[in-house]
């Protein structure tokens, strides 16, 4: 004799899913399509703001300070350079190659004007760092409120 066992709507769900897992894992190729973020010459950016500059860090892993340039103009910067590639071994088969090579670039605008000349770049264990300082008039200004003809209250 069978027994009478629930109907559970999510455990066809997860079979259905679990095919088409198998289905699109048979195809590859698909896979191997750039990713936002991975197109030659992509590296990462962290940028923050303080109420006198901004500062950026790039991540730069095997690159020379020398390979690397900075340019600001107005509220664009423009970090480029040049990851050279070590001798190419013969006789190797590669599994995976992650590790890019080449001329890369990235330009980002920021909120405001960058005071350049003022501007200051540090570069340690693969890690850019860049300190740009906001231009002069995009500060904020602070205004004194002076008081003109103003009547003091008599005292009685």
């Amino acid at each position: 004799m069978r027994s009478i066992v629930r109907w559970d709507p999510f455990v066809d769900m997860e079979q259905m899913r679990h095919r088409m897992d198998r289905i699109f894992g048979d195809l590859r190729p698909w896979r191997l399509a750039p990713r936002v973020g991975s197109e030659i010459g992509y590296f990462p950016l962290d940028i923050s703001e303080t109420e006198e500059a901004f500062e950026v860090e790039a991540a730069l892993p095997g690159v020379k300070p020398d390979d690397v340039e900075v340019q600001v103009h107005g509220d664009t910067v423009t970090i480029k350079g040049n990851a050279k590639e070590e001798a190419e071994e013969k006789g190797k088969d590669w599994l995976r190659r992650e590790r890019r090579y080449g001329v890369f670039a990235r330009s980002f605008t920021l909120p405001t004007d960058i005071d350049a000349e003022k501007a200051s770049a540090d570069f340690e264990n693969g890690l850019l760092k860049l300190r740009l300082p906001k231009s002069e008039a995009a500060r904020p200004k602070t205004i004194k409120v002076s008081t003109k003809g103003v009547i003091e209250d008599e005292k009685s």
